[in-house]
């Protein structure tokens, strides 16, 4: 599995470092929030980076790597690669669906790919706050489960 996230991490810098530079819209975030499996939940803290392009006068597509820690005893921080497609609406509020892939978040897991939606809302020029829906697909005879996260950002 090594293999495949490094992979997926070249192709995601070379489209980033490969496309025009008009958009500019790179953007860092801490993020908190919970996850679940049927009845039990835990807490999840972390951060991400992105950059996003503009695709027209309404869309937007972009990349992300992120880090996050489910907040309980024997998990480790899950390293991921995403790619997210949206609508950009009046007042620079972002709609977007996302997709990606997780490293395990402890030692007798399984990573995962991820689908999921988000809203982002500007606040200001330069900051925002986001909510986020994932599904967290992990196959191999795990349970899949989901997470809910709020966020705060800026943008350069």
């Amino acid at each position: 599995m090594k293999i495949k996230s490094v992979a997926l991490a070249a192709a995601v810098a070379a489209i980033a470092i490969s496309a025009p530079a008009y958009a500019n819209e790179t953007r860092v975030e801490a993020r908190g929030g919970v996850v679940w499996d049927g009845g039990d939940s835990d807490a999840t803290a972390g951060v991400a980076a992105g950059y996003d392009w503009d695709l027209g006068a309404g869309a937007f597509g972009g990349v992300e790597v992120s880090a996050d820690k489910v907040l309980t005893s024997n998990t480790r921080v899950s390293f991921g690669t995403s790619a997210r497609v949206g609508a950009k609406l009046d007042g620079g509020t972002k709609l977007y669906a996302i997709g990606g892939y997780q490293t395990k978040p402890c030692a007798g897991c399984e990573d995962s790919w991820t689908a999921g939606a988000g809203a982002e809302v500007p606040f200001g020029d330069k900051f925002y706050g986001k909510v986020e829906y994932r599904h967290f697909f992990v196959g191999n005879g795990f349970s899949d489960y989901d997470g809910a996260l709020a966020g705060v950002g800026i943008r350069f």
